[in-house]
Parts: structure tokens; sequence; C-alpha cells
């Protein structure tokens, strides 16, 4: 009978413990997808491409790429907040949804409720530029140029809400000037806008206007950044330019569907960390002008938090959708 007993016993032990060893999973055990909210070939979609390569290395695992575009990023966000939050769907998303929070009256999925925030994967900041042939050469020309012709300046941009967009409004904002907005359909057009002389500027994002300002088809005034940029040498910022406190950067990061275990988010943040300061991807998306993030989940909540509070300040006079 005792032994019976003890037999039985230790059966019962080891049915408590196969469940925690045998059925846990290791993760990812299968593809994942990585909803990214613009089209092929942007300067975003060459971002998420960059992340999910090296990601897909460390996970050993694929990392399929899923291109959302379109209403303002709204789309691919619905999608990524709709997925089951089981770690296989990664959405990366930017500023321009801190803004669409304000921006649109109905928005099919919550900004702040609907994601769990992974970490920041880069900022990109501007830079401000006119038509070659400008006669505008600085900053304080450009300003001059408002105040005398309240209005009668164009600035170009990749639509409403956008990061382009918004550096201008806060720069008329800090300036005191008035320029007329003219949207475009995405960032291509507004660049041609400026570069065709349209419009009279653009605080256009760094790689796609770093080719056309050393062909002398732009002129940069100055960059966004806090700092200068090694990326354009010999450029003031904004500030430095007799605008002290302006400073606009783009940011990105990845987010999980809100209700992903948090075990399942630590190893993820984990892995993107790595990923974040490996050499030859900060080299990589340090030469189509992004600085490479990495901090802490509750840190990038907090941030967010913020950046939905900054943009709601910018477009309050906007008429929502």
């Amino acid at each position: 009978m005792l032994m019976r007993r003890s037999w039985l016993s230790a059966l019962i032990a080891a049915c408590l413990l196969w469940p925690a060893s045998g059925w846990a999973q290791k993760y990812p055990e299968k593809v994942i997808r990585y909803v990214v909210t613009d089209q092929p070939g942007s300067n975003i979609d060459a971002l998420a491409r960059i992340i999910a390569e090296r990601l897909s290395e460390v996970f050993g695992q694929q990392i399929i790429v899923d291109n959302r575009a379109g209403a303002g990023g709204n789309i691919g966000a619905e999608i990524g907040a709709k997925a089951p939050a089981d770690g296989y769907t990664m959405v990366q998303l930017a500023t321009t949804h801190a803004v669409n929070v304000s921006l649109y009256k109905n928005l099919p999925y919550s900004f702040l409720r609907d994601f769990a925030p992974v970490t920041l994967l880069a900022s990109s900041p501007s830079v401000l530029v006119v038509p070659g042939s400008s006669p505008i050469k600085t900053v304080n020309d450009l300003v001059k140029q408002a105040k005398d012709k309240p209005g009668a300046i164009e600035y170009s941009s990749a639509g409403i809400g956008t990061c382009t967009f918004l550096a201008a409004e806060l720069f008329k904002k800090q300036a005191g000037i008035d320029l007329l907005h003219v949207a475009y359909k995405g960032g291509a057009p507004a660049l041609t806008a400026v570069m065709s002389g349209e419009t009279a500027v653009y605080f256009a994002p760094l790689a796609p206007a770093l080719p056309q300002i050393k062909q002398g088809r732009l002129r940069a005034l100055a960059v966004t950044s806090p700092k200068p940029l090694a990326l354009l040498p010999g450029y003031p910022t904004v500030a430095g330019s007799g605008f002290p406190g302006y400073q606009f950067t783009c940011w990105y990061g990845l987010f999980m569907p809100a209700g992903t275990p948090k075990h399942l988010i630590s190893t993820i943040h984990s892995a993107l960390v790595s990923v974040l300061n490996n050499p030859g991807v900060r080299k990589r998306l340090g030469d189509i002008g992004f600085i490479p993030g990495g901090n802490r989940p509750d840190e990038f909540a907090a941030y967010i938090k913020s950046e939905v509070e900054i943009a709601r300040d910018l477009v309050r006079n906007i008429p929502p959708y």
C-alpha cells in the first residue's frame, strides 16, 4: 500500500510539472507580422525593413513587413489595434498617430488604449528647404518676407498631421508668422513642389532632401534638430538661427496590441534594444537620417502621452475630420 501511494504521489507530481515544461512555448514559434502604416519604398518603410531584417536574425524567425498605408496611417493602425495580442503582430506607429487623436472625430481605435508601447525605434529631424533658385538665403530672410507679406508665402506638406506639417506649424507659432499651407498627397509630390518653385518652403525629411540639396535643386536653410547634423555639415539649427527653443523631430516606435503578455513585451524589447545597438544597424539608420532609440516601455508610454498633448495644442484650430 505504501509503495502504491508513493508511486501515485510521484505520478501526480510529474503531471503537475509536465504542463509547465512540456507545454511551455518558446517565442517566437511562427512568422511575425510587422505592420507599417506607409507605402513600400518610403523612408518609414526603409526603417521598418532594417529593423525587421535584423530582428528576424535575433529571433531566428521570419518577420514579414506588411504595408498598410492610407487614411493618415489609420488603416494600418486599426489593423494592428484589432490583431490578436499573442506577440505575433507588431505595429510601427509614428508622430502622425499622436496627432490623429485630435484630428479625427471617430477613430476606429484608441491610440493610447489599444496599443502596448515597446520602445522608441528612432527619431528623425527635418531640414528647412527652399528652391535652389529662391532669393531666401537664411531663416531670417524667410521670416522677414513672411512678416512683410502675411499669408503670401506657401509651404508644402505631405498632408495635415504629418511631420512635415507639424514642423512648419510649430515654426509659424514660434516665429510669429503666417505661412499658407498647401497639402499634398505624400512626401514625394510635396518635395517636387518646392523643387519646382510651386511652393516656397518645405520642412523636408532628411533622406529624400539630401540628394536634392547636394545637386543644388534645393537650398537648406537650417535643421530642426537641437544640434547641427553630421549629414549636413555647416548648416545651422533653426534654434541657432535666432529662434531659441525651437526643435522638432519625428518619432517612430514599435507597439503591440494591448493585452500582449508582459513577458512577451519584455522579450521583444530586449531583442529590439540589441538590434538598435548593433553598429551595422546604427550606421544604416544614420545614413538615411534616423537617430536610433531604445528606451524602456514605461518611458516610451510616458513620452507618447506627452506627444498627444503637444499635438493637440498645435492642431487645436484645425476642424477635426
